[in-house]
């Protein structure tokens, strides 16, 4: 999860984050190359006093600023249409989940059971118990198994929310009357919190998104010991 003053992205728990990171540092060397070119250029016409006539007028120069600006483009699209197309990937996933909005807390519904649903809400700031964080933590958690593709249906009930988890690379809008749906593997077990992405009302910032990854022999007790409860 992020930390006070953090300057980078979360650390990637899935291999689309890490696409999304690798793009991320990608773009960055390039835009700090131009930014420096053009650095370069205005303090070298600031500072000096000798002009070219071969570069005030010149077809060869008007050729390279049009035509460097549509590679460095060319290189910055290429791989952010790859990532785009591997976010649409949905290949046989192992689990189907819906996500639910409500003014202000999440449902969530394990469709592949029967009667394993309940909603989440915010754990209040009186209730915490040590090791919870404010604002983040829910009573309840999704519960996935680790290293299984996972199939997320997002809807909501009554206004647009968004459910976002950064260290996953997920963020989908939730649209009431709608299924949108996303997929993600997380590659090792962990805690990995959001929140709702979109401005949904006075509560908008006191519904967070918890999916907790455990491995597949600790979700199956998980689930035995909710269906039990139910």
């Amino acid at each position: 999860m992020a930390h006070p003053a953090q300057l980078g992205l979360q650390d990637a728990t899935s291999l689309l984050m890490e696409e999304l990171v690798y793009f991320h540092d990608h773009a960055v060397i390039i835009i700090s190359m131009i930014s420096a070119f053009v650095l370069y250029i205005i303090t070298a016409m600031a500072t000096a006093s000798v002009s070219d006539k071969l570069i005030l007028d010149s077809e060869g120069v008007e050729i390279i600023w049009t035509v460097l600006p549509a590679v460095v483009l060319i290189v910055l699209a290429l791989p952010s249409l790859r990532i785009l197309y591997l976010m649409d990937e949905l290949n046989d996933p192992h689990m189907t989940m819906k996500a639910t909005g409500h003014q202000w807390y999440w449902s969530y519904e394990y469709t592949d059971f029967e009667e394993l649903n309940f909603d989440s809400y915010m754990v209040p700031t009186q209730d915490l118990m040590p090791g919870q964080f404010r604002l983040l933590d829910t009573d309840h958690r999704m519960v996935v198994p680790a290293e299984s593709p996972v199939r997320v249906l997002i809807s909501a009930e009554d206004v647009l929310h968004s459910w976002a988890v950064p260290s996953l690379g997920i963020k989908m809008d939730a649209v009431p009357g709608r299924l949108n749906q996303t997929t993600f593997i997380s590659s090792r077990p962990g805690v990995y919190y959001g929140q709702c992405s979109e401005i949904c009302g006075a509560n908008h910032s006191f519904m967070p998104i918890v999916v907790e990854a455990v491995p597949l022999q600790h979700f199956e007790n998980w689930t035995h010991l909710m269906l039990e409860e139910t």
